[in-house]
């Protein structure tokens, strides 16, 4: 499986970014990010996530949404708001939402071909 960044989105489009610092709870971290995957794909604004953690422990989640309503969708979903507010107790130290409209976008593949 070839690695590559999300591809780039003809703007206007939205995007939130979910920084993070995690406690050592793990306990059904993992089947809720699984759920929530599949909740936000079912989604018809979403356009696609990119995720990483520093070794240091820092995540960075990075969402795209065609438009604000999507994003509104998204953050009104009652699953995801069980899983946010069990973020809160159990899974995170802290976090920070970031939320802006993408004004200009592009990408680069190498063609190896």
């Amino acid at each position: 499986m070839t690695i590559q960044p999300v591809r780039a989105f003809e703007p206007p489009y939205v995007m939130s970014v979910f920084t993070s610092v995690r406690t050592a709870e793990d306990d059904g971290y993992p089947e809720t990010l699984e759920r929530m995957t599949e909740l936000v794909g079912a989604n018809p604004g979403f356009l696609g996530y990119e995720s990483a953690r520093t070794p240091g422990g820092l995540g960075i989640t990075v969402a795209y949404f065609r438009d604000h309503e999507s994003m509104a969708l998204w953050r009104k979903d009652l699953e995801h708001q069980a899983a946010m507010k069990q973020g809160r107790t159990d899974w995170y130290e802290s976090y920070t939402l970031h939320v802006a409209t993408v004004e200009r976008s592009h990408g680069f593949v190498r063609d190896d071909a």
